[in-house]
């Protein structure tokens, strides 16, 4: 595919998506959140960021910042959590599903590039497999090659060896949003700027696995009762068809309800 097909406007469909992303492992859809909107989440996060430490190893970053527990944290990504968009895509690849691991990660300057790594190799499933992770990657500032934006191999997803073949930077405005398969090679880029690049992801997986962040103890139960029904099963108040999930028999909700 051309480097236009797997970019696309805001009116951009889940068919037109997927189309993209298995053929390329990725799409790009640009300025889905208009300029108003990317101040005011920005802002909510800057005092969330303040007190954020910097990452412990190669893999976080040394330099570089990452909210974890969210939706403990912040109501700005509440709405885009569940966007019908985002939710088409998963529901499309993962039928049922859950959030996995919502991170703020603001790279600093300086900052080397990230080891390239699969966010599915978590998981001892074995190769290849079809995607049982989808992530998003959410711009609130412009994504360029000098600022670090996310750096990945086109067309390395489903299950496969790490290819030899050159990263592309996912370079996208500010607003915009990244959709890759856990299956893709990937990594943060290197950051030399002199300002931090600063992306939220919201990452995917089945509902019939574990995710990576224990939301149930990550956001207090009196938060989470208050935040719209479909985020709250993402968060693990939900069952995952026939019955997986269930608490003394009843639907989770009813944890929250009661």
């Amino acid at each position: 595919m051309a480097a236009d097909d797997v970019r696309f406007g805001p009116d951009a469909t889940a068919d037109e998506l997927l189309v993209a992303i298995d053929a390329e492992g990725y799409a790009v859809v640009e300025r889905l959140l208009d300029a108003e909107r990317v101040s005011a989440i920005r802002a909510a996060l800057a005092p969330v960021l303040a007190a954020t430490p910097d990452g412990r190893n190669d893999f976080e970053g040394f330099a570089t910042k990452r909210i974890y527990a969210l939706f403990a944290k912040t109501r700005a990504f509440d709405d885009l959590a569940i966007h019908p968009l985002v939710l088409g895509v998963c529901d499309a690849i993962l039928v049922h599903h859950q959030l996995s691991a919502p991170t703020g990660i603001e790279i600093g300057p300086g900052s080397p590039e990230q080891p390239l790594h699969r966010d599915d190799s978590i998981y001892p499933l074995p190769d290849p497999h079809r995607e049982f992770v989808v992530n998003t990657m959410w711009a609130l500032q412009d994504f360029t090659e000098e600022n670090g934006a996310t750096r990945l191999i086109p067309g390395s997803h489903g299950g496969q060896p790490r290819p030899d073949a050159p990263t592309i930077a996912a370079e996208m405005p500010a607003g915009s949003v990244l959709f890759y398969p856990g299956s893709l090679w990937h990594g943060g880029g290197a950051n030399r700027s002199a300002e931090p690049r600063l992306g939220v992801i919201l990452e995917y997986a089945w509902a019939y696995l574990r995710p990576q962040e224990n939301h149930l103890l990550a956001v207090p139960r009196e938060v989470a009762a208050d935040l719209p029904e479909r985020l709250q099963e993402l968060l693990g108040y939900g069952i995952c068809p026939p019955f997986v999930g269930y608490v003394d028999g009843r639907h989770p909700r009813r944890v929250l309800e009661g």
